[in-house]
């Protein structure tokens, strides 16, 4: 099977890290002891990818930021792992002068220009330097990947490429030339990280850049990073996926949309970035005496990465599945640890150590067994522990928000099925949800209308949502959006999916239970497929095609995890298809909302332009 992009770009820093050769398996010898020098950029590429047991395995002792202070070391290597700016090189060329380490290893997360290599190569002169730095790459990872089929281009400052940015009524022709290369410079790396390239696109300028740029790299057939025995010659054998990329102005509904899926709903209502959910823990709530100083709320972060078997099997589970799952996890390592218990109790051995426990003699092997499984059991205590906490988390929010009621409201209006309820009753409930539940509920019910609602109504709409304590920014600017959308093109589509209640809980409903899911639906998810990318790969007059490796440039006209998780599960429909999903950022509906209170609180000067989602068919 081929390897995942998560796969190739982890394969390409443990490269970058043994001095870009390959590493060495199954070798009894120690590696050579290093530190590594990262920007924000590169710790945010690393750190979903590579754990800090990682690291020391292969060698790394230290792992600094470049703009940190730091101590000469000046018998140890450095490998350098930074984007290629001003300041990251002035402050490569301050190293330099101070003599930090023995030996420096500089890799750029994108190309690096010959004018900054000239300046890194003035500096080691002038400090006597110049054997000192042994080698200069050019890495091409300026994209983060945080699941096999999932990546985002940017985590440090997104808000350069946000969709606020892109849409925002006063940006200039130079800001947005920047925004676009930043994209076509990230998406490139991608690619060559890949080994693999075409597409078609609702987004033109970007893609015509990116197009550009590919043909160009293939022309230079010496210099090609998808041919070739160059240091990566053999793990880019020149593939033919399809590679879309769509305009976020396609469907705004979805980054509103309240979510049932066990990943979606930790993004959605919980502090959850690269890979990691942070959260206060329950100790810090209890109060403190009269006249006390209130008890500081501790925070708890937890990594939920691809070793973590139960994240892998239920990241994309509804909700309540994921509840019971987890309590089936618990009942299992209870009766595990009870037999532990027992055998030690037969043994006359209650109370005593595991030291004592380990010396019984080979009669006792059952219960030695028993013992030597332990690591492996606090292993899994650990992570029910972990999945434990989490999730009733969100349970909080979903039954003090009654998230349910939003999810399945919403997927009805989307799959323009039958209300059980009116909207304004919704609206003006007291006790469902926080004043942007209520605004992202009207939102989607106005982009979704296929016919706007009349002014008289739209005021009634409005009052509610004011009583309720809403923001009306976000409204000012989808009335533009959908004005705009309506003489420019027909709005998404959103077909017909929708949900289905299951009725009453098996085992998470019981008084044993971790989560006491009272009054929370039990409901399955039906899937959302969008028109668009049902369509990419027909003959459509829709979308302009690009093929870098055609002469000519043919051109024909023809992120969130819940549109993630909608293709994950379209794939695995389609046996033999293989999707990747990116975006340019991947935002919660609360920072899309955040975006949608800017745009509309500034007056327009012309149609929204986007930001940008992608996904990669093969």
């Amino acid at each position: 099977m081929a390897a995942s992009v998560r796969e190739k770009q982890a394969a390409a820093l443990k490269r970058m890290l043994n001095f870009n050769a390959p590493p060495l398996k199954n070798t009894a010898s120690e590696p050579v002891w290093k530190v590594l020098i990262y920007d924000r950029f590169g710790q945010d590429i690393i750190s979903p990818l590579l754990a800090v047991k990682e690291l020391r395995d292969m060698g790394i002792t230290l792992h600094l930021l470049l703009h940190s202070d730091r101590d000469p070391i000046p018998d140890v290597p450095a490998i350098y792992f930074v984007m290629p700016t001003e300041e990251n090189i002035d402050r490569i060329c301050q190293d330099l002068r101070n003599q930090l380490y023995e030996s420096y290893c500089l890799n750029f997360i994108s190309a690096v220009s010959r004018s900054k290599l000239e300046d890194i190569a003035s500096s080691a002169l002038a400090a006597n330097a110049v054997t000192q730095v042994t080698k200069v790459y050019d890495q091409y990872l300026n994209f983060i990947t945080l699941e096999d089929d999932m990546f985002i281009l940017s985590h440090q400052n997104k808000e350069l490429i946000s969709y606020h940015a892109i849409n925002k009524p006063d940006i200039l022709d130079t800001d947005m030339e920047a925004i676009m290369d930043t994209m076509v410079d990230s998406l490139f790396c991608f690619f060559v990280t890949l080994g693999e390239a075409r597409g078609r696109s609702g987004g033109r300028v970007c893609h015509v850049k990116l197009d550009k740029r590919l043909r160009e790299n293939l022309r230079d057939a010496r210099n090609s990073l998808f041919t070739g025995d160059t240091m990566t010659g053999g793990q880019f054998s020149f593939q033919r996926p399809l590679f879309v990329l769509a305009d976020r102005n396609l469907d705004l509904a979805t980054p509103l949309h309240h979510t049932w899926t066990y990943q979606a709903l930790i993004h959605d209502v919980l502090d959850f970035h690269l890979n990691r959910v942070s959260m206060e823990e329950g100790l810090g709530a209890e109060s403190s005496p009269a006249g006390a100083r209130p008890k500081k709320k501790n925070r708890k972060t937890y990594d939920l990465t691809a070793v973590d078997a139960f994240w892998q099997k239920h990241k994309g589970s509804p909700f309540p599945e994921v509840a019971e799952s987890v309590q089936e996890e618990l009942d299992r390592y209870r009766a595990q640890e009870d037999e532990v218990k027992r055998l030690k109790t037969i043994m006359g051995l209650e109370g005593e150590d595991e030291g004592a426990i380990s010396m019984l003699s080979d009669n006792t092997a059952k219960l030695t067994s028993a013992v030597s499984s332990l690591p492996e059991l606090l292993e899994k205590k650990r992570l029910i522990d972990l999945h434990t906490n989490v999730a009733t988390a969100v349970l909080d929010h979903i039954k003090s928000r009654k998230l349910d009621v939003y999810f399945e409201y919403e997927e009805k209006l989307m799959s323009k099925s039958t209300l059980d309820k009116s909207l304004l009753d919704v609206i003006s409930d007291p006790d469902a949800g926080t004043p942007e539940d209520k605004m992202r509920l009207f939102l989607i019910y106005y982009i979704t209308a296929q016919q706007v609602p009349s002014e008289s109504d739209l005021e009634q709409y409005k009052k509610a949502l004011l009583d309720a304590g809403c923001d009306l920014s976000p409204l000012n600017y989808i009335k533009q959006w959908k004005a705009f959308t309506k003489m420019a093109a027909t709005p998404a589509s959103y077909g017909s999916g929708g949900v289905k209640p299951m009725g009453l809980f098996s085992r998470v409903m019981n008084s044993g239970s971790q989560f006491v899911m009272e009054g929370v639906k039990n409901l399955v998810i039906k899937q959302h497929i969008t028109n668009v990318f049902s369509s990419v790969s027909q003959e459509t007059d829709s979308y302009r095609y690009f093929d870098p490796k055609m002469l000519r440039g043919s051109e024909r006209y023809r992120g969130n995890y819940i549109e993630y998780q909608n293709l994950v599960d379209y794939a695995k429909a389609k046996p033999g298809k293989k999707v990747l999903y990116g975006c340019s950022e991947l935002f919660n509906s609360t920072q899309f909302i955040k975006q949608l209170v800017t745009l509309g609180n500034k007056p327009s000067s012309g149609g929204p332009v986007g930001n940008f989602w992608f996904d990669l068919v093969e």
